[in-house]
């Protein structure tokens, strides 16, 4: 094992454990005074200051090997490969006279396209994490033959310094996308391992033909499997985990021409404000074999209250899928049938569903609309408006017309369909009007997918023109069109141009790549 951590730059490090089992983890997290246990059995942790990503410390070594392959911009934002290498040498110093926990496993459920992944940490949580979150190997795999392809070097308590690191802050999350290393320092977030590890899967599988997603999948009875895109806040943990549905995971996907397949072996759910009756199913997996990061529980009785915001309001929990009851042990599915776009709308100005012709679907794709919520970034205290291209930019190393035309090319081969549900608010924009129920939204998802909404009339929307379904069985009719949830229609209109705007200057920068139809198919102000 030290000779495996030396390839990857930790010579010297101190003692390591490699594939503890989650008991003894759970126990020196807890000698260790990390982390307390909640009266449900989960382990609750404080990330310190930084409670989310934080984007603006991320980073891709520019390498000749990748730079032409690589979107560079202000989501990924290049490194020298010194800055890179001196900080890793910061990193083998810091482990030297430390313990260091190791998991080794898997991410990707389908055997084809899995990665083998490597992830070394100091702290005793974040191996529990990466134990959790990702797929266990079996003991021969574990044994006799692993080696590692991504490589994951989390120092979360070991700060940068911008004068003599090179650094932006104390935090910096780099990735080494031609070595395939990931270096994380100064963030004790438990999100920055996850998404790292997305985002060198983002841009290792296209390679494979192999669509990455930022989605989360589901099953129905009859094997209809339907996608839930999305970013942080919209909803893709919640409805995807419906009681009358299978899971096959809650966030990371890849679509193959076998079909998708889940990234991960556990789910990492936002439980601000969760509760029993609105996600009975996210509620019940949350017991030993868990991790509550940012929760607030009393110290004496340890009762969780997931209502308070104390800490921030990015509360976060992960979860083996298993604790899901009736997921999807294989982790893999069918072709998808439906495709659901989830948009959390803080102009409150969107339908609550419609559905998207294909080339309205490579619009709305490529625009990625949403809402930023507050906690789910460093620094981010109320919804903000933002185009995040493939649902999911933070975490897409290459252009977004790469995985845009995956998509496209998936959608018409397999006939899905493809629907656009807005999360975010109704009867006026965030401050005014209300945010849309989850009851409600999981109404109007579950009638989409079991095609209850096939005898529908649909009519397009005079600004967005995306097709609103006039009627959907246990949901008021005035709730489908936002324009008659206002108390000032004269307003809404104008807010809908407001939107209508951002999109038109949004799209401008794929206008030219995209075929006539695909740049006509988005709203018109």
């Amino acid at each position: 094992m030290r000779e495996d951590l030396a390839a990857a730059g930790l010579a010297g490090s101190g003692e390591v454990h490699r594939n503890l089992p989650y008991a003894e983890l759970v126990a020196r997290s807890l000698a260790r005074k990390e982390g307390i246990l909640a009266s449900n059995g989960a382990i609750v942790v404080r990330t310190g200051l930084r409670t989310g990503r934080s984007p603006h410390d991320r980073f891709i070594v520019d390498s000749r090997a990748v730079h032409d392959s690589v979107d560079w911009g202000a989501v990924n934002k290049p490194c020298t490969r010194r800055v890179f290498d001196h900080l890793l040498d910061k990193a083998s110093a810091f482990l030297q006279h430390r313990e260091s926990f190791v998991f080794d496993g898997y991410a990707g459920a389908d055997p084809q396209y899995r990665a083998p992944i490597r992830v070394v940490s100091e702290a005793t949580w974040h191996g529990l994490f990466a134990h959790t979150l990702f797929l266990q190997p079996s003991s021969v795999e574990l044994h006799e033959r692993f080696a590692p392809a991504i490589t994951v070097i989390d120092c979360g308590a070991l700060t940068a310094s911008p004068k003599s690191d090179g650094a932006r802050s104390e935090a910096f999350v780099g990735l080494d996308l031609e070595r395939r290393v990931v270096l994380i320092v100064g963030t004790m977030y438990g999100g920055e391992i996850k998404k790292s590890v997305f985002s060198m899967l983002n841009y290792l599988l296209p390679e494979r033909d192999v669509l990455p997603m930022h989605c989360a999948a589901n099953m129905g009875r009859d094997g209809d499997v339907a996608l839930f895109f999305g970013l942080s806040g919209t909803g893709k943990t919640s409805l995807s985990a419906d009681p009358g549905r299978h899971l096959i995971g809650d966030d990371e996907h890849g679509w193959s021409d076998h079909g998708v397949f889940n990234f991960e072996g556990g789910c990492y759910a936002k439980v601000i404000r969760i509760s029993p009756s609105a996600e009975p199913q996210i509620v019940r997996a949350l017991r030993f074999g868990s991790i509550l990061e940012n929760v607030v529980i009393d110290p004496w009785s340890r009762a969780i209250d997931y209502d308070d915001d104390a800490i921030t309001e990015n509360t976060r929990a992960t979860y083996p899928v298993a604790h899901i009851r009736g997921h999807v042990p294989s982790g893999m599915g069918g072709h998808p049938r439906n495709v659901v776009f989830l948009t959390c709308d803080a102009y409150g100005v969107l339908p609550p569903i419609a559905r998207l012709t294909p080339d309205m679907a490579s619009y709305h794709f490529l625009s990625g609309f949403t809402s930023n919520l507050a906690g789910a970034e460093t620094g981010v205290t109320e919804p903000v408006p933002t185009f995040s291209a493939c649902f999911g930019a933070p975490f897409m190393p290459r252009p977004p017309a790469v995985y845009a035309g995956l998509l496209a090319e998936r959608l018409q081969r397999h006939d899905t369909t493809c629907w656009l549900v807005n999360t975010g608010w109704s009867g006026g924009p965030y401050g005014t009007g209300q945010r849309m129920k989850i009851a409600l939204t999981r109404r109007l998802v579950r009638a989409a997918l079991s095609g209850a909404l096939a005898n529908a009339a649909f009519r397009p929307d005079p600004v967005f023109k995306v097709l609103v379904p006039d009627s959907c069985p246990g949901v008021p009719a005035e709730v489908l069109s936002p324009r008659t949830t206002w108390a000032d229609p004269a307003a809404y209109d104008a807010q809908a141009q407001v939107l209508a705007r951002r999109f038109e200057e949004n799209f401008e920068k794929y206008r030219a790549a995209v075929p006539p139809e695909v740049a006509a198919a988005g709203p018109q102000a």
